[in-house]
């Protein structure tokens, strides 16, 4: 089953193979969602500063009756944040929010402010950023670091001048958005690929050849991209906080033939996200 499998980082440490992603779970309704993840075998919660339910997640990771080092912590520093000082006082905030004495991985949420994204120069603030979570990491704050939503020059910046290489970087990674080269330059440089919105925030349930796949397998369209981003070497953060979804979510104990996965590798781009489209991650930059 896929909530008792576990990819293990550069340094060692075990991180499991499929999270729960938080984003859009508000504060007082994301110590429910955990909760319910937790007591049907999830150990893995994702979520951000930017998300504004740090609060809520550490309420339900403490009060979820599962041994704290059994379950999987990730947050993010806010992507406006680009030197040590402030980013320092950030990663002090986070653990003061969730609550709890260290955080399992903690990335920086983007390269550029989300104002900004894809933009402006900012080498120096991200390695002045980096050198904070290397310090909180040395010091035992942090398990692990990691980036998010960084290209390879934005990652090559980073192992340039660090002293501890990023461990993970979180990508938009789905059927239709499938960043090949990106993946295997940072496998081949030992860092996990974590696939956020694996379902493209639900738009690709409108599709109909994905559809026609996914029935070939007897399994539902959420199903089908989570296994396919598995089955690419990453590693799936599906966000809910509806515990069915949860529950059917990690249900995905078959296998995609070759074929088709090189057909859902190759499918054409998606670039409309409907609604969601202003958000800067689905902007196609």
């Amino acid at each position: 089953m896929i909530l008792n499998e576990n990819y293990t980082l550069s340094n060692g440490v075990k991180i499991p193979e499929l999270g729960l992603g938080t984003w859009f779970i508000d504060d007082d309704k994301a110590a429910d969602a955990v909760r319910a993840a937790v007591q049907m075998g999830y150990r893995h919660i994702d979520t951000a500063q930017a998300y504004g339910n740090e609060r809520g997640v550490g309420e339900g990771v403490r009060s979820c009756g599962t041994s704290r080092k059994d379950i999987f912590v990730t947050t993010k520093l806010a992507a406006e944040i680009k030197n040590y000082q402030d980013a320092v006082r950030s990663i002090d905030a986070s653990l003061a929010k969730l609550g709890l004495e260290y955080i399992d991985l903690m990335l920086i949420h983007s390269p550029q402010p989300w104002s900004d994204f894809r933009g402006g120069d900012y080498v120096d603030g991200n390695r002045e950023a980096w050198r904070a979570l290397e310090d909180a990491y040395k010091a035992g704050k942090l398990r692990t670091i990691g980036i998010s939503n960084f290209t390879e020059q934005d990652v090559e910046n980073i192992l340039s001048a660090c002293t501890v290489a990023p461990m993970v970087n979180q990508l938009l990674v789905h059927v239709g958005n499938t960043p090949t080269g990106l993946i295997e330059y940072c496998q081949a440089k030992d860092i996990l690929v974590e696939a956020y919105s694996p379902i493209a925030h639900g738009e690709i349930l409108k599709n109909q050849e994905i559809a026609d796949i996914a029935v070939k397998y007897n399994v539902t369209i959420p199903q089908l991209c989570i296994r396919y981003t598995i089955q690419l070497g990453t590693l799936p953060l599906p966000k809910t906080a509806n515990p069915e979804h949860m529950r059917s979510n990690a249900q995905i104990d078959f296998v995609i033939s070759d074929e088709d996965m090189k057909l859902l590798k190759n499918m054409n781009p998606l670039k409309d996200y409907g609604e969601y489209s202003f958000f800067p991650v689905f902007s196609g930059k």
